[in-house]
């Protein structure tokens, strides 16, 4: 028997009419002004979401707007160094305002335009939903408003200069650890006092439902284009298909369409400085089953059961819960989800720099350096990473920390010599 036949039809029983997947996922938020909101926003992404005029339209701006298809490149030199494993990137850092982000961005600034709606809210941490959002306001003629974290701000400059340049409104958001769910947190209560002329837009499939559905339809494209563009390249489908994993977007937009298939589907966390509470923001792998944010998923917490701090190098990752379908996919080992830590991602990043011409972003980099830890066993076989975004929001963080490679990629030489 086929394991695999059992995600034929998958996106048809997943999730369930009321937003959940296995047990986790629903929708949680105690706010009834909220709780109108979302019922509001469910209701109208099931009915528009579906038309001939919105589907043709979204089509268009991806075409015409975002540049989309987005390539697969193979890797050639770093394969070529690493010995037999083939290294291919999905090229979402070629997407329109450089990542994966402006896939649902669009989706969401069409929905809300459908709705009748004039502003866009929302969180951001690494700044790319930030500047998708703001992108997509812009195009669409609404006010945008995003909440982020102060300690995001200062780490992410060059993406807060994009989003106030688009006419964003960038909102630092002062307490707690100033990070990403912090900012979250705002944008809810934001969002709960202007929901009647305004949408909020997460920046990951997590959240109360709709948005773990929606925002996983508007990134399938990432996984239907590179099945559809790895079997006209090579006449086959990779063996592992490798994403990293914060909230959990690019890298559910990438699996869906391969679920059917015989292929090892790898979520990469991030261990960030080790396996210590509050040194990384490993969810699956360290986490336990809470609520947060208005939705139930693995999330890591503390012992009175609160969200605990999280720590990654990548902003874009330092989320202390997992979107609902991954936490499902997880409990039912169909996707494997492993770790890479904050050495292992620079080392990957600096490496493509240096033998492609790319420098992706600090996220993505956690995805690649999977790659390259399985090219260095010397296994035969074929990897599609999805490089999930650039890294020129980086470069100061990067510059600053690790500078330009050179004695880092030494470091990194001599302690695996000495292993």
């Amino acid at each position: 028997m086929n394991k695999y036949r059992d995600y034929d039809n998958y996106m048809k029983e997943y999730p369930t009419g009321d937003g959940y997947f296995g047990r986790y996922g629903g929708n949680y938020l105690e706010d009834p002004e909220l709780n109108k909101a979302f019922n509001e926003y469910a209701e109208g992404y099931n009915t528009i979401a579906q038309s001939a005029q919105f589907i043709n339209e979204l089509r268009r701006i991806r075409r015409d707007f975002q540049g989309r298809p987005t390539p697969v490149y193979h890797c050639q030199n770093l394969s070529n160094l690493l010995g037999r494993t083939q290294i291919y990137l999905k090229r979402e850092d070629l997407n329109h305002t450089g990542a994966h982000k402006l896939n649902h961005c669009m989706g969401e600034g069409l929905l809300a335009k459908f709705m009748g709606k004039k502003k866009l809210i929302a969180e951001t941490g690494a700044g790319q939903h930030g500047v998708a959002l703001a992108t997509a306001a812009a195009y669409f003629g609404l006010e945008c408003d995003i909440y982020m974290g102060e300690v995001d701000i200062a780490k992410q400059a060059p993406n807060v200069t994009r989003m106030k340049m688009l006419g964003a409104n960038v909102i630092p958001v002062k307490f707690g650890l100033r990070t990403l769910k912090e900012a979250v947190d705002a944008a809810f209560v934001a969002y709960s006092k202007e929901y009647k002329d305004a949408i909020y837009c997460i920046g990951t499939a997590a959240g109360p439902h709709p948005f773990p559905l929606m925002v996983r339809d508007f990134q399938y494209v990432i996984g239907q284009e590179a099945r559809e563009q790895f079997l006209e390249q090579t006449g086959h489908l990779p063996d592992q298909v490798v994403a990293c994993v914060g909230g959990g977007s690019n890298s559910i937009g990438m699996f869906t369409p391969f679920l059917a298939d015989p292929v090892e589907l790898v979520g990469v966390e991030p261990l960030g400085r080790g396996p210590h509470l509050g040194d990384h923001a490993s969810t699956l792998t360290y986490g336990r089953e809470g609520v947060m944010h208005g939705f139930n998923s693995i999330m890591l917490a503390d012992e009175e059961g609160e969200p605990a701090p999280v720590y990654s190098n990548a902003s874009g990752l330092d989320y202390p819960a997992v979107g609902p379908e991954h936490a499902m996919l997880h409990d039912m080992g169909r996707v494997r989800y492993t770790t890479i830590d904050d050495e292992e991602a620079m080392e990957a990043l600096f490496l493509l720099s240096r033998n492609e011409g790319i420098i992706p972003a600090i996220e993505s980099s956690h995805a690649l350096a999977h790659a390259i830890k399985v090219g260095r066993t010397g296994v035969t076989g074929s990897i599609l990473v999805n490089l999930s975004g650039r890294g020129d929001k980086d470069m100061d963080y990067i510059v600053e920390h690790y500078g330009y490679g050179d004695e880092f990629l030494k470091k990194m030489e001599e302690r695996r010599k000495e292993r």
